[in-house]
């Protein structure tokens, strides 16, 4: 790699106008994107603590024990974000982003469907928000399934819609 020219804003801490190869600086995720397209390989990524080995054992070990919020509010979506730089370790991740959910979608749902009306902010507050959105599913889904059961759901109510709608005048109507 050549030296970037120009680049010192990239790196306040540079002592030369240009960035010189092998320099390590943090940069948002879609600017290491944009640089690290196949066009233009500008720059090479590393893994994110969170998706090297040494994590990856830990999730493998017993993934529902994990804080995934603590490693990422979106850990999944951007641990597959980060399989489209096509790392050496890439296959690894894939394989342990699919083996996390799969372990703890049981104890998602399980929980989901026991918690009916129980404060869920303490089983809510290590999940991913891709799995908060499917306990809040699992629980929304059990609400409606009381509401069958207990013929709530057959129950006709008058749409919102009919309930704020304002009848015309006749002379109204005539005249359009």
């Amino acid at each position: 790699m050549t030296t970037a020219r120009h680049t010192r804003y990239m790196d306040s801490s540079s002592e030369s106008e240009d960035l010189l190869p092998g320099t390590k600086i943090e940069m948002p995720f879609w600017m290491a994107r944009a640089l690290c397209s196949r066009k233009r390989h500008i720059v090479s990524v590393e893994i994110p603590k969170q998706y090297k080995e040494s994590y990856r054992e830990i999730l493998t070990a017993d993934a529902t024990v994990v804080d995934l919020h603590k490693l990422g509010p979106f850990y999944y979506n951007y641990g597959c974000q980060l399989l489209r730089f096509e790392l050496p370790d890439s296959g690894d991740i894939s394989k342990c982003l699919l083996k996390t959910f799969q372990t703890r979608l049981r104890k998602i749902m399980d929980s989901s469907q026991n918690a009916l009306n129980e404060d869920t902010t303490r089983l809510t507050e290590k999940l991913d928000e891709s799995e908060r959105l499917l306990f809040k599913a699992g629980q929304q889904g059990l609400n409606d399934f009381f509401k069958w059961e207990t013929r709530q759901i057959e129950k006709l109510t008058t749409s919102e819609m009919v309930r704020h709608h304002r009848k015309r005048k006749r002379a109204a109507l005539d005249d359009a």
